[in-house]
């Protein structure tokens, strides 16, 4: 039963759905998620770790990037826990944080590049 009084009454759900809507702090960490991605070197660099683990040179050539700014990034990236790394010898590697959190993420994005990127036939 809604606890809320809405000014009209269009006999729809609106009540019910107020019921359900989550506190703002959710929204607001959803939102958080979404500027820590709006850069989309950001946002490649945590696909890349969503597939593999690798060293900061591999990605700053594949992003084609200098390692300085691969690593402010992944440094981002780390600080929000999306992603971790782990020392072997001098070598620092980078991969996606193992968390369901994480896994829904990827698959959000990966949702995304589908629905506004789709891939066309090449026959």
């Amino acid at each position: 039963m809604s606890h809320i009084k809405l000014p009209h009454d269009h006999g729809n759900k609106t009540a019910e759905v107020f019921d359900k809507l989550p506190q703002d702090k959710n929204f607001e960490t959803v939102a958080d998620v979404f500027d820590l991605l709006r850069d989309k070197n950001r946002l490649k660099i945590l696909w890349i770790l969503c597939h593999c683990e690798d060293c900061v040179l591999n990605i700053s050539s594949m992003m084609n990037m200098s390692s300085p700014a691969v690593s402010h990034h992944l440094k981002i990236l780390k600080t929000s826990g999306l992603i971790v790394s782990r020392r072997d010898g001098k070598e620092v590697y980078y991969k996606a944080a193992e968390t369901e959190q994480v896994k829904m993420l990827h698959n959000t994005i990966e949702a995304l590049m589908t629905i506004v990127c789709p891939m066309k036939d090449t026959d």
